[in-house]
């Protein structure tokens, strides 16, 4: 099995720019994401019993643009998007701190 494709920050801001299937995926809390989020990103939190079948319900053709707070939820979440099938799994290595651009609220 292909692991997720890490991104540092630039690199994934210039991906979803440019990636017209990008799909922006927040695996963090709610209370996290209500803080500040990537615009366009779509919560799903990994921590939610139904995480899996919430991922189970996406399109496996887009490309997935994965990021939490460090690196590490978003890292273990693309993985198991790879492992049940997801082709373009990308996540963003340092998380959310390493985002230097605007966030929505």
């Amino acid at each position: 099995m292909d692991f997720v494709i890490n991104l540092n920050a630039s690199e994934f801001s210039k991906k979803i720019i440019e990636d017209k299937s990008a799909v922006i995926l927040d695996v963090r809390t709610p209370n996290e994401f209500n803080d500040g989020h990537i615009p366009s990103s779509i919560l799903i939190d990994i921590y939610n019993p139904n995480f899996q079948n919430k991922i189970m319900e996406l399109e496996k053709d887009k490309s997935y643009y994965i990021y939490c707070r460090s690196g590490s939820r978003n890292y273990h979440a693309g993985n198991y998007m790879r492992q049940v099938g997801f082709l373009n799994v990308y996540h963003l290595e340092e998380g959310i701190l390493s985002w230097n651009e605007k966030l929505e609220k």
